[in-house]
């Protein structure tokens, strides 16, 4: 089996310069396998490909053909890493156009996100969406009171209930959660609902391969066995701790390298329309693991050829601060081929009989070479296909590169202590009880 290639032979950078990483590297190495590192509490997702809950597993399946048969809808609720690790994967595997396939001729359900914006108008759309629709929900919360979920969930609860009744709206909500506390946790001990549970050593971010994202993915009719299965030797394939055969190390090293040299942002860059959601689960993961303590790359993202019409004039010639990681995959699910035209008004002919694919190849080509003369770094992973297998493999390529390069970056990769601030303004400014104190303080501040 071909596999997943990283080429940084555009990086611009010296071969001696990663060889000099490598007692970094191994630091890095040992402080993760070792669980001896900040936040080790937080590495279980390091073997859960190997360790996962086998008996949950198969509930998961089970759940997950339940939803496909009493249900045309299944809403997702949750936010950050409760969410986008399902739709990157759900995104990227599913047809272009799923949700307007006739249900008939798909393989599983289609899947909507709520709880992750505290838009009124997105809420209301689609509540009108699936009105009349039989629809189930996944709540996706630790603690259960996360703000965003929490208020989305009291929401499609309630029309659950009116819809289908208590018992019969029972049936239809799945809670992913705390294994043993948490007002999610209370609450299906009390009313019985079906619930599956976040892994204490996984945070959310980390969290994709677990209940957390394989229930929505099976659901949306994607084979979670193959997905586990590239997860797993990529377990195998990323843990040599020398630089020089380990793909994910060198990828980890080279980001530290080039932020060394002033590049302070990263563009996440994909030839796939379908990847944009990928690339938003791939910002949050690096964004929260390496951001803190002043430090850190600043996670962007960019779907070419669409961008280069947009930000492709301030990657090539704008200030020279950042790289571009590009994920290229070698053999497209679908083409379409260009056809020959009489007339050639558009001045096409020229490429009659050839592919789109073919075209996105020279595409990328061409930007590469462009954006390198500009001095723009580029890293380059490639996978054969588009798929479940090389999905999961990629998965864990950026959870461990992630988590290497945190370390190298002195950082503690697994906390988010900054996503706590806006909670602590917003609650007190909504009047959450325990936050007069600093209600009074901030609306002095907003006065000024």
């Amino acid at each position: 089996m071909n596999n997943l290639t990283f080429n940084y032979s555009h990086a611009l950078i010296q071969e001696h310069e990663l060889e000099e990483m490598q007692a970094q590297i191994q630091a890095a190495h040992n402080l993760l396998h070792q669980k001896i590192g900040a936040g080790s509490d937080f590495t279980g997702w390091v073997e859960y490909p190997h360790t996962y809950d086998k008996e949950e597993y198969i509930r998961v399946q089970k759940a997950a053909e339940k939803i496909k048969k009493d249900s045309e809808v299944l809403v997702v609720i949750g936010i950050g890493g409760s969410y986008l690790g399902a739709r990157a994967v759900i995104e990227s595997l599913s047809h272009s156009f799923s949700h307007l396939i006739p249900q008939k001729n798909r393989q599983g359900v289609s899947v909507f996100f709520a709880g992750n914006n505290i838009s009124g108008s997105y809420l209301k759309d689609l509540l009108d969406l699936i009105q009349e629709k039989d629809f189930s929900i996944n709540v996706i919360s630790k603690s259960g009171t996360t703000t965003e979920p929490a208020i989305a969930f009291r929401i499609f609860k309630d029309l659950l209930e009116k819809k289908y009744g208590k018992e019969g709206a029972k049936e239809r909500i799945y809670v992913t959660t705390d294994k043993e506390k948490g007002a999610l946790r209370k609450l299906c001990e009390k009313e019985g609902y079906e619930s599956f549970v976040i892994p204490n050593g996984l945070g959310g971010r980390y969290s994709v391969l677990s209940a957390v994202g394989l229930l929505p993915i099976a659901a949306a009719g994607i084979d979670t066995d193959k997905l586990l299965d590239g997860a797993r030797d990529a377990v195998k394939e990323y843990q040599d701790a020398d630089v020089k055969k380990n793909p994910c190390y060198q990828y980890a090293a080279i980001r530290n390298i080039l932020n060394r040299k002033g590049k302070e942002l990263e563009i996440f860059v994909s030839y796939e329309p379908c990847f944009n959601y990928f690339a938003e689960w791939w910002k949050q993961l690096f964004g929260e693991s390496e951001g803190k303590d002043g430090k850190g790359i600043f996670p962007a993202s960019a779907s070419f050829s669409t961008d280069l019409h947009s930000l492709g004039q301030i990657i090539q010639d704008g200030k020279n601060n950042k790289f571009e990681t590009v994920v290229w995959v070698k053999e497209p699910n679908k083409d379409v081929e260009i056809i020959h035209d009489k007339e050639n008004s558009d001045g096409l002919n020229f490429i009659s009989g050839k592919t789109l694919n073919y075209v996105n190849k020279m595409a990328f080509q061409g930007t590469l070479l462009a954006h390198v003369d500009g001095n723009v770094p580029n890293l380059i992973i490639e996978i054969p296909k588009l798929d479940e297998y090389y999905m999961g493999k990629m998965i864990y390529f950026f959870e461990k590169a992630c988590g290497i390069s945190g370390y190298i970056l002195g950082v503690n990769p697994f906390n988010q202590p900054g996503v706590e601030a806006y909670k602590k303004n917003m609650y007190a400014l909504l009047g959450k009880p325990g936050f007069e104190e600093l209600q009074s303080q901030l609306k002095e501040r907003i006065k000024k």
